[in-house]
C-alpha cells in the first residue's frame, strides 16, 4: 500500500538530536519504499517556507517561532488553517507526530483527526509521574492519544511508560527501536591517542543527562588514572559547572570541552575515543550509545529506562545511576582496555550494522501504516466519548476543545472550501544531493 505521510514535530533540522535524526532517516527510507513523505516543523531563524532535502524530502518550516525549549506556544486553533491547507494540498492520509514534548505534533494530530485523517504517534522519551512538569505533560499526552490510531515506542520500557502515562490499550502500542546509519559511523582506530585512554561524553549538558554525576566522576578518574583524558562534546547550562571543575583541578590538558557539535562532526569526535560515558538519568533508547558502539567504542552507561535493551552485554557496562556505580564500571572498562579484553572496533561495527538499520525500521513502520489505514474512521460522538473518559474535569475540557476544533473547521470550510485549495506539484525525479539545502 502506498501512503501519503506527514511527519510533524517541533524538532527537526537544522536543530540536532535523536528525534531530528529519527524523522530524517525514517522519511528518507519511506521515500525509497515508494511512499510520499513531507515534514512539518516551525521556523528556525531565517529558515521558513518550503525547503527540499536529499532524495526530494519536502519540509514545511511554518511561520511559528519557538516559545520554550524549541517548541511553539500551545494555542491549538491558530495552527489549524495552515495545517489544513497543507494536508489538503499534499493529499495527506496519515499524520505522524513525534515527541511528547512537541506542541506542534500534538496540535497536528488533533487537527488530523478532526479532518478524518489517521494519526500515528512516536514517543521518544520517558517521564515520571510525580513532578508538576510530568503531570502536565502526561495529561496532554492522555488527551492527544485518546483518539490516536496507533502509538510507536522506541523500547519496551518506553512502551510500559507510555501505556501507564496515557492510559491507553497496550495493543495499540508497537515497539520499533531507533537505528543508526552504519555507513556514516565507520571505526578508525588510527585516530585514537596511542598512549592515552580517551573517555568521550557526547550529550546535551543538562541535568537530565546526568552532568552532576560527571562533575564528580572527572576528578576521581583523573586522579587515579594519569593516562585517562576526557573529551566532552555538547553544550548546555551545565557547561559552566564542568569548566569550573576543570579550572579547580587544573585539568586543562586532560579535559577538553568541544561545545556544540553538528551531526556530521559526531563521527569525527567518536573515533578519537576508546570509551563512551553516558550518565543520563532517563533514556527511552539513547541512540548516542549505538552510534558509539558502531564506531567501535566500549560503552559505559547508567542502567536507566530502555538502555539495557539496546546493546549486547559484551559491548556495554551498565552502572547504577550514582557516582559510585559509574566510577566502578568506568574503571572496569579502563582495566579491560589496558588488558585488551574488549571487542575489536571492526567486529563491534559489524554487529551493530546488522542489528540496527533504518530500512528495517521503515519496513516495520510501514506495517503500522497499513494496519492503521484499514481501520474505520471514528465518528464525532465516539471521539468525544474518548475525550470525556480522560478525567472528571479534564475530560470535559477536552470535549470542549474538540467541539471548538470542529466549529473552527466548519468556518474554514465556509471561507476556503476544499475544492479551492490546489494540489502540490509532484517531483518526477529526486532532487540531486549537491543542490539540496539542509
Amino acid at each position: 500500500m502506498r501512503h501519503n505521510i506527514c511527519m510533524v514535530s517541533d524538532f527537526f533540522y537544522p536543530n540536532m538530536g535523536g528525534v531530528e535524526s529519527h524523522i530524517y532517516q525514517l522519511s528518507h527510507c519511506l521515500l525509497e519504499r515508494g511512499h510520499k513523505v513531507i515534514v512539518i516543523t516551525h521556523l528556525y531563524g531565517n529558515r521558513r517556507g518550503v525547503r527540499y532535502l536529499a532524495n526530494g524530502l519536502k519540509v514545511y518550516y511554518l511561520p511559528f517561532p519557538p516559545f520554550y525549549n524549541q517548541c511553539i506556544l500551545p494555542t491549538i486553533y491558530t495552527t489549524f488553517p495552515l495545517l489544513r491547507n497543507i494536508f489538503i494540498r499534499e493529499k495527506i492520509s496519515i499524520v505522524h507526530g513525534h515527541s511528547a514534548f512537541s506542541t506542534l505534533a500534538h496540535e497536528a494530530m488533533l487537527h488530523a483527526r478532526t479532518l478524518g485523517l489517521k494519526a500515528v504517534f512516536t514517543d521518544h522519551s520517558l517521564f515520571g509521574f510525580a513532578d508538576a512538569s510530568s503531570i502536565l505533560t502526561n495529561k496532554v499526552l492522555k488527551f492527544s492519544l485518546a483518539d490516536c490510531s496507533h502509538v510507536i515506542c522506541v523500547s519496551h520500557t518506553s512502551k510500559e511508560n507510555t501505556v501507564l502515562r496515557a492510559r491507553i490499550n497496550p495493543e495499540l502500542v508497537s515497539v520499533i527501536p531507533n537505528a543508526v546509519d552504519a555507513t556514516m559511523f565507520q571505526p578508525d582506530p588510527t585516530k585514537r591517542t596511542p598512549d592515552k585512554i580517551t573517555v568521550l561524553v557526547v550529550s546535551r549538558l543538562v541535568y537530565r543527562k546526568g552532568m552532576d554525576f560527571l562533575v564528580d566522576i572527572i576528578p576521581q578518574i583523573t586522579s587515579r588514572h594519569p593516562d585517562v583524558q576526557f573529551i566532552i562534546g555538547g553544550d548546555g547550562p551545565k557547561r559552566v559547572v564542568l569548566e569550573e571543575v576543570r579550572e579547580q583541578y587544573e585539568l586543562h590538558d586532560r579535559v577538553f570541552l568541544l561545545g556544540s557539535l553538528k551531526h556530521d562532526q559526531v563521527r569525527d569526535v567518536l573515533i578519537q575515543g576508546d570509551i563512551l560515558l553516558n550518565t543520563s538519568l532517563t533514556e527511552a533508547f539513547c541512540i548516542a550509545i549505538v552510534e558509539a558502539a558502531c564506531c567501535g567504542l566500549q560503552v559505559v552507561s547508567t542502567r536507566v529506562g530502555g538502555v539495557g535493551e539496546v546493546l549486547p552485554p559484551d559491548l556495554i557496562y551498565l552502572a547504577e545511576p550514582s557516582v559510585k556505580g559509574l566510577v566502578e564500571e568506568l574503571e572496569k572498562a579502563i582495566r579491560d582496555k589496558r588488558l585488551g579484553r574488549v571487542v575489536s572496533p571492526y567486529e563491534a561495527h559489524k554487529r551493530i550494522k546488522d542489528l540496527y538499520t533504518w530500512r528495517n525500521v521503515a519496513k516495520r513502520t510501514e506495517v503500522v501504516y497499513n494496519a492503521v489505514s484499514q481501520k474505520p474512521t471514528r465518528d464525532l460522538p465516539d471521539r468525544l466519548l474518548r475525550y470525556y473518559q480522560c478525567g472528571p474535569l479534564s475530560g470535559k475540557l477536552f470535549v470542549i476543545a474538540a467541539v471548538l476544533n470542529v466549529a473552527v473547521l466548519w468556518i474554514l470550510q465556509l471561507l476556503w472550501p476544499d475544492n479551492t485549495i490546489g494540489s502540490a506539484p509532484v517531483l518526477s525525479t529526486p532532487v540531486p544531493w549537491k543542490k539540496t539545502r539542509r
